[in-house]
């Protein structure tokens, strides 16, 4: 199934914010909590922060460009709430869910 360029890149930044997550949980916050080294966390913390919001910003973009129904909207959105919750709702776009 070929996937529209929006859609590509909103799996992309599903991807990289799960990644983020996964830096900041089992990276960052062990070298603030076991080592006294909170600068990570702020770094790394901010990389997800924005990773989310672009997440979410796109998905907007791709329910306009797309005509995607406001329920398939609402799960990215919640899924996006979710630890590895865009992962889930990449394999339900891959599907075509």
């Amino acid at each position: 199934m070929k996937l529209h360029p929006t859609v590509k890149r909103l799996r992309l930044l599903g991807y990289l914010e799960a990644i983020s997550w996964l830096a900041l949980l089992f990276i960052a916050m062990p070298l603030k909590y076991m080592w006294d080294m909170p600068t990570m966390v702020r770094y790394v913390g901010w990389a997800h922060g924005i990773l989310f919001i672009l997440y979410c910003l796109h998905l907007l973009l791709v329910k306009q460009v797309l005509k995607w129904s406001f329920g398939k909207m609402l799960t990215g959105g919640i899924a996006a709430f979710l630890p590895f919750g865009t992962l889930w709702f990449d394999k339900r776009i891959e599907a075509g869910r």
